[in-house]
């Protein structure tokens, strides 16, 4: 890990993305005075640890990671993928300790903020722990609709669900490329998601490319069309709500 040179929360590149509720001018100043200072991270860094007690809260300004648990029996459950704008670190703030690991599959910079200042929020922003309030809110939103999926979906649907919402999201954060968006997890990953073993991961993601709904190669993901591949998943195509920034 290494510190970086700050970028003002007033020339924030993804600040303005369609993904993110706008902020006001004093919304800005105010996570300027939150904001503690900037990290760069490489592939492969644990973040946040299980079981941690960090001191810092992070918001993903660039690069991706994951959210997981480890079993006793050493097995593996993926929580989230984390992508740019996902704040990390909430649940030791609150909890005390972390319940999930947060690690960096690319190069990642995150905004610090100090734990100890969190409170500031609840005391002088309102709208800023608002804000937080519905980020909380919107985690146990996918969380119950993960459960859903892998519950109720079969294999074909929970991977057309799972790289339908990725790739709407990273659409919406300007991530788009001719049609294709950067998905640097491996397949290990989206099983690990999803409840499925490798192997079926893959004949599933075979049988879905012989189908031309979907083509996920060398790191980058396309899907040509996106309301077909949505109907499969049993869920709507387009883009996400915009969310709060922190």
């Amino acid at each position: 890990m290494r510190t970086a040179a700050w970028i003002p929360c007033a020339a924030c590149p993804i600040r303005r993305l369609p993904a993110f509720v706008g902020m006001s001018a004093d919304e800005v100043e105010f996570m300027q005075r939150f904001k503690a200072g900037e990290l760069r991270v490489d592939s492969g860094t644990t973040v946040l640890m299980e079981g941690s007690n960090s001191p810092q809260l992070f918001t993903v300004l660039s690069g991706m990671g994951l959210r997981h648990k480890l079993l006793e029996n050493g097995r593996r459950q993926v929580v989230n993928f984390v992508l740019p704008g996902d704040f990390i670190g909430l649940q030791a703030g609150l909890l005390g300790e972390m319940k999930h690991t947060v690690e960096a599959v690319t190069p990642m910079t995150l905004c610090v903020f100090n734990r100890t200042d969190l409170w500031q929020v609840f005391r002088t922003q309102p709208e800023r722990a608002y804000d937080l309030t519905w980020i909380a809110a919107a985690e146990e939103h996918f969380l119950g609709e993960t459960l859903a999926t892998l519950g109720q979906r079969d294999a074909t649907q929970r991977i057309a669900w799972a790289l339908s919402k990725l790739h709407a999201r990273l659409v919406s954060l300007g991530q788009g490329r001719g049609g294709d968006v950067p998905l640097p997890y491996r397949q290990q990953d989206l099983a690990d998601a999803l409840g499925l073993s490798l192997v079926h991961t893959n004949k599933t993601l075979q049988r879905l490319a012989a189908r031309q709904l979907v083509h996920w190669r060398d790191g980058r993901l396309r899907i040509p069309d996106p309301d077909a591949l949505a109907k499969i998943a049993l869920t709507e195509a387009g883009p996400p709500a915009p969310r709060p920034l922190m």
